[in-house]
């Protein structure tokens, strides 16, 4: 690309994942509000790569609403053909329900549920430590996510194993933009949370599902089936792959630069603020599109009624507006006020507290029980799909291992 040519948004997926960030830089630096021309079907879109327009326009659910879907693609949820997820849904519809679900995210859950993830996580660091090597996607950071996932949802210990069949063959469907691929998983899936449901009507937990059978609306009304289970699917499709997509991210960066590494192995007390440079740098969800529901201009450019907008959470956590000159730098002492990895406004992921701690503890294990481990970045096998950034594959080595 030379100087003077105008840069291309190109959707990203499998391995072209690996760099995407020139092209973002270049679409922040000389055409921040870019126009992807129609492909023939009328689904032209705009893409924004500018942290300050970013973050605008995911405060802004008025002028840049979920409803029509979070990709580019048009009459997304007419091709779903069921009732709209949360993620799916602008306020106030979207206020109401998410109240009833935050209520089973508060930080005293999240601090009661360190112990069960700290145990999962040694004994899957040890497996890899006694081994020497292997494949820590695999080993550890699929199955963690999927294990918090289950749990706020209710999922008895006996059914787990199920319950991870189902959400890893839901969350590869999802990732190339077709969960309908995985029928048979999504039928067996919406099978058990129907039946978990009524369960919890005369026996409720602790869980999500308990507290939406048992919740009311802003109108007074019961939450629906349709709603709950939209509520159980957005969970396994948001909750997995982004997780994953974070520790594996946060791994390669560890293995890159020893420095940064050295210090909080020196000082674990700073891993809490780098999981949130970890989030910065990797931005598991690179980004998500929003519907106009207006003319918008932006930039002197004018964003027509009723047009995708990419919202790119991947440029914008490198934005130098945003974060100063060394943006593109990777270090665990950096002040950092917001980030878009969650989202912001409305839409803020209701999981990001539970996030931040399976990132805390799983490098916390990893860091003190093979403190010199490597990733082999180069061998690592992307995912495919254009929203999640995220290895399928990377292999792992123990180094530094205690004997």
């Amino acid at each position: 690309m030379s100087a003077e040519s105008q840069p291309v948004f190109e959707p990203r997926g499998a391995e072209t994942w690996r760099d995407p960030f020139g092209m973002y830089k270049a679409l922040r630096d000389r055409d921040p509000v870019h126009h992807v021309p129609d492909n023939g079907e009328g689904e032209d879109y705009w893409v924004l790569s500018r942290f300050g327009h970013v973050i605008d326009a995911a405060v802004d659910a008025g002028t840049f609403s979920s409803a029509q879907g979070l990709t580019f693609r048009y009459g997304e949820m007419e091709k779903v053909g069921v009732e709209a997820p949360i993620v799916m849904m602008d306020p106030p519809e979207h206020t109401s329900l998410r109240k009833l679900s935050v209520k089973k995210f508060t930080p005293q859950q999240v601090v009661e549920l360190e112990p069960l993830l700290r145990e999962f996580v040694v004994e899957r660091v040890e497996r890899l430590r006694e081994q020497g090597e292997g494949d820590v996607v695999e080993t550890l950071l699929k199955p963690l996510p999927s294990l918090v996932v289950a749990h706020f949802l209710g999922v008895p210990r006996e059914d787990r194993e199920l319950f991870d069949r189902w959400s890893y063959a839901i969350v590869a469907a999802n990732a190339l933009g077709d969960v309908l691929t995985a029928a048979e998983a999504v039928g067996e899936m919406m099978g058990y949370f129907a039946g978990l449901i009524e369960k919890r009507r005369t026996d409720p937990g602790e869980d999500i599902i308990s507290a939406l059978v048992h919740g009311r609306l802003n109108t007074g009304e019961e939450v629906s089936p349709a709603k709950i289970l939209g509520m159980g699917f957005t969970m396994v499709t948001g909750g997995n792959d982004t997780t994953t997509g974070l520790l594996g991210g946060a791994l390669e960066l560890l293995t890159e630069h020893p420095d940064q590494r050295a210090r909080l192995r020196d000082d674990p007390a700073l891993l809490k603020n780098a999981v949130d440079e970890f989030l910065r740098l990797t931005s598991p969800v690179q980004g998500l599109a929003r519907t106009s529901t207006r003319d918008v201009e932006i930039e002197g450019k004018v964003i027509p009624e009723g047009r995708k907008v990419m919202l790119l959470y991947g440029s914008a956590n490198r934005d130098e507006r945003e974060f100063g000159p060394h943006a593109a730098e990777f270090d665990v002492t950096r002040k950092i006020r917001r980030i878009m990895s969650f989202g912001y406004g409305p839409h803020h992921c209701i999981g990001a507290a539970i996030a931040r701690l399976q990132a805390r503890v799983a490098l916390e294990e990893l860091l003190s029980r093979c403190p010199d481990f490597t990733v082999d970045a180069a061998a690592g096998r992307y995912a495919p799909g254009h929203f999640v950034r995220r290895y399928e594959s990377l292999p792992f080595t123990a180094k530094g291992a205690a004997a």
